[in-house]
C-alpha cells in the first residue's frame, strides 16, 4: 500500500467535472484507490463519493493506493491533481 498527502490547488476544489476526470482516470487501474480528508473516506472510482467528499482549495488529502499497479496508479492520480492547479 502506497500514500501520498497532497494539498487541493484547483480553485474550486473537486468539483464535478475534475471529479469526473479523476474518476475515470481511476478506472484504468486495477488497484484499489482511496482520498482520506479529516476522518472520510471515499472509493476514487466512485464520482458520488468522491463529490461527496467536498474537497476544497486548501484542503489537505491523503490518496492511498492498494494494488499490483499501485505505484503507476498513485503517479498518474498525484499527476492529475496536480496538474489542475488554480485553472479549474
Amino acid at each position: 500500500m502506497l500514500t501520498k498527502e497532497f494539498t487541493v490547488t484547483n480553485a474550486v476544489g473537486l468539483h464535478a467535472r475534475p471529479a469526473s476526470v479523476l474518476t475515470q482516470l481511476a478506472g484504468k487501474y486495477e488497484s484499489e484507490i482511496f482520498i482520506k480528508k479529516a476522518n472520510a473516506q471515499v472509493n476514487v472510482k466512485s464520482i458520488l463519493s468522491l463529490l461527496s467528499l467536498g474537497a476544497r482549495k486548501g484542503d489537505k488529502i491523503v490518496i492511498e493506493v492498494q494494488g499490483s499497479d499501485e505505484e503507476a496508479a498513485l503517479e498518474a492520480v498525484i499527476g492529475y491533481l496536480a496538474s489542475l492547479g488554480d485553472n479549474d
